[in-house]
C-alpha cells in the first residue's frame, strides 16, 4: 500500500512494476542485472482517488499519461533495484500529492487610474525616444517640461 497522504492511499493491486536493465554506470552489473523500474499506476480506473483529482493528474503528468488512462514512472538513477522501487514509489506519491491541490481562481481586476495613466505616459515617453533614435535629434514636446533640453528642430528629409 503506497500512502500518499492521511486519506489517501494507493492500493498494491493498481499498481505493477516492470524491471529492466538501466543504462548509465554500473560496469558489468547494468549488463547482468535489471535494476530499472517502470511502475505504472491504473489511475483512470483508481476507486482511491476522486475525478477532480484524476483530472489535474492528467494534466500534471503530461507525456507520463497513456491513452489507456495509466501513469508511467521510470526510475534508473541507482544500480540498486529496491533503491529505484522506492524512487519511482516516492515520485508517484509527490505527483498525486500536487494534484491534490486545487488551483485558486484568478479575480479579475481593474487597473487603477494611476497605473494606467503612468503606462500611457511611458509609452508616449519612448514614442519620442524612438523619433529622436531615428531622426538623430531631440525636441520640445509639450507636457514633458524638460525632458528634453534642445527646441530646435529641423524639419525631417522627407
Amino acid at each position: 500500500m503506497l500512502h500518499v497522504t492521511e486519506t489517501i492511499a494507493i492500493q498494491e493491486w493498481e499498481l505493477s512494476e516492470q524491471f529492466t536493465r538501466s543504462q548509465g554506470p554500473g560496469g558489468q552489473n547494468v549488463n547482468k542485472v535489471e535494476t530499472a523500474v517502470e511502475l505504472r499506476f491504473e489511475a483512470a480506473t483508481s476507486p482511491s482517488l476522486p475525478d477532480p483529482v484524476k483530472r489535474r493528474l492528467q494534466r500534471l503528468a503530461g507525456r507520463r499519461w497513456t491513452q489507456d488512462g495509466a501513469v508511467l514512472i521510470l526510475s534508473q538513477e541507482t544500480r540498486s533495484q529496491a533503491r529505484n522501487r522506492e524512487l519511482a514509489r516516492e515520485r508517484l506519491a509527490d505527483l498525486i500529492r500536487k494534484a491534490l491541490v486545487a488551483p485558486k481562481r484568478r479575480i479579475a481586476t481593474r487597473p487603477t487610474l494611476g497605473s494606467q495613466r503612468r503606462r500611457l505616459k511611458a509609452k508616449s515617453i519612448g514614442l519620442v525616444a524612438e523619433y529622436d533614435d531615428y531622426f538623430g535629434q531631440a525636441f520640445q514636446r509639450p507636457g514633458f517640461s524638460g525632458l528634453y533640453q534642445r527646441q530646435h528642430v529641423r524639419a525631417p528629409a522627407g
